[in-house]
């Protein structure tokens, strides 16, 4: 995928971010905003855990980037009075790293494995017999004479993190007691987020200015508060120090963010689509020829927050603009736009959508009735 920069508006954070977010994490379950659900579950399963006088059960969480599953760890451990270790899975590239990890722990620790599904296989079944029995077994020598010995290993609390559940085997999934997916957030959660990382930074911000923010923030607190640190830059070097509303649409503006939080990336996609393409249908490879872009970086980068903010449509013909495109990027769509509906069956008729082309470009129009020929599937 080509190298696209978005650091505005992208849901990850390089190591520079996640030391700033640190300063901005809440330590406690209570002052966690958002997520009403999962966090209310989540006390119930620590509350529980600790009148029993034992670990809980094991917590796997997922969701996209940015939504607050690294902070739910460190909140478990905080809540439990236990340390956390942090791991990933790419960095278990062997049964043998896990087993040095696992056999560290202390009695009640908490073990925090980010992006679990990337773990390498050998020391996922190995992570079986841990979450089950608390033992591991280390092989000792090759071939024929190889022995396993039965180490055993203190009662933990594994908390994975995931933003691909589907990648996770079944056998993995049922070993975790509790499992929690993260949803995007309101605007009114993001504004007490803002609020109160306000507050942390030491800066005035206004109600209308919260809104605003919030508002293109996309759903993560991580990009709202990403964008609150760059409107505060804004405010202190051309203003007087103070979020107004007026210093953040500026602020944003500089940045490229519009109203809805699309960035360049997202209206060039949204531009050649309606422009180029009258509004589609249009395959994936000739859209992203048209901005000058990879096919996976289209895909990937742009195409999941444009199609869950009903910008676009993925459809067996293509990709399809919605009225709320047509509207957003202030053009008229011609009389024949599709408005995705193309994509569907005519439940009057009967009929069934035509199929994209295999070269990925535009699918050709169906024949008129009386012609000659068919249209290609």
């Amino acid at each position: 995928m080509a190298d696209y920069e978005r650091d505005t508006v992208s849901p990850e954070a390089d190591l520079d971010e996640r030391a700033i977010e640190g300063a901005l994490r809440p330590k406690r379950l209570a002052d966690f905003v958002g997520q009403e659900r999962v966090r209310e579950q989540l006390s119930l399963v620590l509350r529980g855990a600790q009148r029993r006088g034992r670990a809980p059960d094991h917590v796997l969480m997922s969701g996209g980037p940015g939504l607050g599953k690294t902070t739910l760890a460190m909140i478990i451990a905080a809540e439990l009075g236990a340390p956390l270790r942090i791991t990933s899975g790419p960095a278990i590239e062997r049964s043998g790293d896990l087993a040095a990890v696992l056999s560290t722990l202390h009695e009640g620790e908490v073990l925090f494995l980010d992006e679990i599904h990337r773990m390498a296989r050998p020391a996922e079944e190995m992570l079986y017999v841990a979450m089950e029995d608390f033992r591991v077994d280390v092989m000792v020598g090759k071939g024929p004479g190889a022995t396993a010995i039965p180490l055993d290993i203190a009662p933990f609390t594994l908390v994975g993190a995931t933003t691909r559940a589907g990648l996770l085997p079944a056998p993995l999934r049922d070993r975790f007691g509790f499992t929690a997916h993260m949803d995007f957030y309101d605007p009114a959660d993001l504004e007490l987020i803002l609020h109160r990382s306000a507050g942390l930074l030491q800066v005035e911000l206004a109600a209308d200015a919260a809104a605003e923010i919030a508002g293109r923030s996309r759903g993560t607190p991580r990009i709202a508060n990403r964008l609150l640190r760059r409107v505060r830059d804004y405010a202190e070097v051309h203003g007087d120090g103070r979020l107004t509303r007026d210093t953040a649409r500026a602020a944003l503006a500089l940045y490229e963010v519009d109203a809805h939080g699309l960035d360049r990336l997202d209206r060039a996609v949204l531009d050649a689509l309606l422009t180029k393409f009258r509004g589609g249908p249009v395959g994936l490879s000739t859209l992203a020829v048209a901005v000058g872009e990879e096919p996976e970086t289209v895909e990937v980068v742009a195409e999941p927050f444009l199609v869950r903010s009903g910008f676009i449509a993925r459809t067996p013909r293509g990709r399809v603009a919605t009225p709320r495109a047509w509207e957003h990027m202030g053009i008229a769509p011609p009389p024949d736009a599709a408005f995705g509906a193309g994509a569907v069956a005519d439940p009057a008729s009967g009929t069934a959508p035509a199929t994209a082309p295999a070269d990925g470009g535009a699918a050709p129009a169906p024949a008129q009735p009386g012609s000659a020929g068919t249209s290609q599937p």
